[in-house]
């Protein structure tokens, strides 16, 4: 079975000293499937939140880590 991290590049994130930064996101990982349809899937059902959020799933960037 293989592992999958999922990233973005929609959103922000505060620095240190308050100032906003456009950065990558780390939106999940996935593990325990055969490949990357199965994770996205898998991803997608287990965090309603990447909906609620209007994250653009199209954008997604999807790595097999081990």
């Amino acid at each position: 079975m293989k592992k999958y991290i999922f990233i973005t590049p929609e959103g922000n994130t505060t620095s240190p000293n308050n100032e906003e930064v456009e950065n990558m996101q780390v939106i999940g990982i996935i593990e325990d499937v055969t490949n990357e349809d199965e994770a996205l899937k898998k991803l997608l059902q287990e965090n309603s939140w990447i909906f609620d959020c209007d994250f653009n799933v199209a954008e997604f960037i999807c790595y097999e880590i081990k």
